[in-house]
Formats: structure tokens, sequence, C-alpha cells
């Protein structure tokens, strides 16, 4: 319940414990929002001690929640079907998603990892929001203990963007695809965390001889546009060695995909080259998913005609109109004005 008071400015709440009664029975007092006698700084000051507070109970209560879902989820994988029918069940009797159900497990999960690990004790989750909570049960064993120990202290309130600082700085500080020179900086604080990081997990995607590559180069010139454009560069290349994998047409005995990247990199089109190859592998698919639904198209046409005849005019027309899908040649209008059309020939090798 939430009730607004017509002159007062001191944010009233009861005792708030992870109990499932004191959730029920949170009640706050809030500042009215149309009394021009409270200054704005102590307004916004009494909105925000409310939001923590309820901020933190649903933290509480989601983390007993996803316990509560693991619980039953781990039930059915015992006695159930070996489907988990009786899971989907009971989430749907509920109107719970599968996608929420196994958010909130994951979230018990991180929960258990930090109080069991010792990390945590049960109060110090009430120093964290959900979202910085979730993103250190997800994060580095190390991080997890240097946010810990914060949320211990009691100094400070654990935001999100609090544990991604953290975590980007322990990322700068110890990964061994940073130069030492750079790691420096980010100890000195002469070059930002922020753009270390993304570097070191696109570099952690590549080989080692292109680690090697682009560590060499941020060593040759450590500032920010340097780091932004190897960055890009480390982008590229997963992207390009994670395709080209995919891409069956490069499956010729002749081609070094290696030395093509190479060259892409000496005459600057990495970038469209990576895109490139990215593109191939999504028209390769493409063209196996559009193959099996013409020939399931076609083999739900047959179906049909046969189970059809002259008393139904309307279903053959129908057949008819689907026949520029349906045959060899499927013909469509790129557009809805039919300007403009394609026709696509399947040939079965």
């Amino acid at each position: 319940m939430v009730q607004a008071a017509s002159s007062s400015n001191i944010v009233q709440m009861r005792r708030v414990s992870s109990s499932p009664e004191a959730i029920a029975n949170l009640h706050f007092q809030l500042p009215d929002p149309e009394d021009d006698l409270i200054p704005d700084a102590d307004f916004q000051q009494q909105i925000d001690q409310a939001w923590q507070i309820c901020d933190r109970c649903n933290l509480q209560a989601d983390i007993w929640r996803g316990r509560i879902l693991r619980a039953v989820r781990d039930r059915e994988k015992r006695n159930g079907d070996g489907r988990g029918t009786g899971f989907l069940n009971w989430l749907s009797d509920r109107e719970i998603s599968k996608s929420q159900a196994y958010s909130l497990i994951e979230l018990a999960n991180g929960a258990d990892t930090l109080l069991q690990g010792g990390y945590l004790e049960p109060e110090d989750v009430n120093q964290f929001s959900k979202r910085a909570f979730v993103e250190t049960a997800q994060a580095d064993p190390e991080v997890q203990q240097i946010v810990s120990d914060a949320a211990r202290r009691g100094d400070r309130r654990i935001t999100r963007r609090e544990v991604r600082q953290l975590s980007d700085e322990w990322t700068a500080m110890t990964s061994d695809l940073l130069p030492a020179a750079v790691r420096e900086k980010a100890s000195d604080q002469t070059l930002p965390t922020r753009y270390l990081a993304p570097l070191v997990k696109e570099m952690q995607k590549l080989p080692e001889t292109h680690q090697t590559t682009l560590c060499a180069a941020v060593a040759e010139s450590p500032d920010i546009d340097t780091l932004k454009q190897v960055t890009a560069e480390a982008r590229y290349l997963a992207k390009y060695l994670e395709a080209a994998t995919r891409v069956q047409a490069l499956s010729n005995g002749s081609l070094n995909l290696e030395l093509a990247l190479e060259e892409a990199l000496r005459i600057g089109c990495l970038s469209s080259t990576a895109d490139l190859v990215n593109q191939a592998a999504q028209l390769e698919q493409t063209a196996v998913k559009l193959y099996l639904t013409w020939k399931r198209l076609n083999s739900l046409t047959e179906r049909v005609y046969l189970d059809s005849g002259e008393s139904t005019p309307q279903l053959r027309t129908l057949l008819s109109c689907l026949g520029c899908l349906s045959n060899e040649v499927i013909e469509t209008s790129l557009d809805e004005t039919g300007d403009r059309t394609i026709r696509l020939q399947i040939l079965e090798g």
C-alpha cells in the first residue's frame, strides 16, 4: 500500500526483513508531490529512500521465488515424465513464463553461490540493487570478492554501474592480453578501464597469433583512439573467423582463410570482408531453409489437391494462386505495388 502525506517530509516504514510477512506489510508515507514547502532535494531524497527499500525487498522476494521454482523443477525432474511437463503446467497455472522462471532460478543460484561461498552474509543482500546483485553473481570470483567486501562494509549502496566498473578495473589490471604498459596506465587511471575491458573480451575470442598482433599495436600507441580502433578490429576478426567456419562455399581447398584475412587487413577492408563472410553464412542458411520450406509447401499442395475436387472450386483456386510459389520457379513481388518481381529457380542436384 502506498499513501501520500500532505505535509510530512519523512519516509516512514515498518521494519523490513527477508520474511514474507515483512514484505507484505511494507508501508510508506510518501511526500506530497504538490507540497511546494518541501524542497526538491528533500523530496528526491525521500523518494530515493523508498525506492531503494522496495528494490531490496523485491530482490529478496525474487531470490526466494527462484529457490521455490528450482525446487519445483528439480522435483519434476525426479518424479516427472522426463519432459518437464509438470513444471511447465505449474508455471502456466501461475501465469509465469519459462524465461521468467529460469531468470529467477539463475538469480537464486547466484545468491546461493555468493552466500555459500562465504562472499556475503544474508543481511548484506540489502546493500545491492537487484541488477547489481545479478551482475555480481555473474562476475569472476575475484570481482565477487571485491564487491562483497564493499557490501559488507556497508559504506555505500552497490549499483550495477559500480559492479561493472569494478569488473572492468579488475580485467584491465590483470589480463595477460594487455601489454604491461597499458595495465600500468589503467592502474594509475591515465587510461580509462571502460575502454580496456571491451578490448579484452573481443581478444579472448581470437587465436593467439591475432592476439599477439593486436597486443603489439596497443603497446606501440597506448592511447584511447588506438584502443577504440583495435577493439573494432578484434570484433571484426572474431566475426570473420566465426562466420567463415559456417560457410560451406569456403571449403574450397585452394582458399587459405588466414591469408585472405591478412590481405584484408593489409588493404584496410577488414570490416567489409567480415561483413561479406557473415552475409554469405546467412545466405546459405536462408537458402537451405527456403528449400526445405519449398519442399514442405509442395507436399502439402499435393495432399490438398488429392483431397479436393470439383466440389471445392475455391480450394482449387487457392492452389492455383499458390502455384507461383510451389513451382520450380518461385515468383514473388518485392513490394506491395507489384512493380518489381523476383524469380528464383530451384534445381535439385
